[in-house]
């Protein structure tokens, strides 16, 4: 099924870490790989920018390097040149309550840069700097616009909202009340 709009998505290399193989049934590997599975299938694209490349180089499962392979050749990636945002980097670092929460934001900045530049959209497991950067964007502007997908929560429905054109519902955005289990 393909989905009327092609969304440009930038996925974290935990995703790709996690993914397993078809022959995988435990929850968290099966929604990596579904989710995966689901955005080539619908024709959805995966942002890649020379930090986003080198993670999933180093992390990747073999599904998951296969999948980037294919998407490759289906010309479904989308290779971007993305320079740091220092502005962008200064306002995390304001933002941050501790100092370890400043190094984890600024980590992943590379994550919240790419999604700016394109459909300003992450796809990570990691809930722990996303409530960090949600937290942030009270105080960090940019990050209001950004929307974070978790495949690894069921009770997100990503591949659903993949095959509904991932649309970037407000409750999806940084910032956004909700409660993380």
């Amino acid at each position: 099924m393909r989905a009327k709009v092609s969304r440009r998505l930038v996925i974290d290399a935990s995703v790709a870490r996690a993914a397993g193989g078809e022959d995988a049934v435990h929850p968290l590997p099966k929604q990596c790989r579904d989710f995966l599975k689901t955005t080539l299938s619908v024709g959805h694209h995966v942002v890649l920018t020379p930090a986003v490349s080198s993670e999933w180089k180093k992390h990747e499962s073999g599904f998951a390097m296969q999948w980037r392979t294919t998407m490759v050749a289906r010309k479904q990636s989308l290779y971007v040149n993305v320079p740091e945002d220092v502005e962008l980097r200064d306002a995390i670092d304001g933002a941050s309550a501790t100092e370890r929460d400043r190094r984890a934001m600024l980590k992943d900045a590379h994550l919240i840069e790419a999604a700016q530049a394109t459909d300003h959209t992450v796809v990570s497991l990691d809930e722990q700097v996303r409530a960090l950067f949600s937290a942030a964007s009270t105080r960090v502007r940019a990050l209001k616009r950004v929307v974070w997908a978790n495949p690894g929560r069921e009770e997100e429905g990503c591949p659903r909202w993949l095959e509904r054109g991932a649309t970037p519902h407000l409750h999806r955005r940084l910032g956004a009340r909700r409660t993380v289990k």
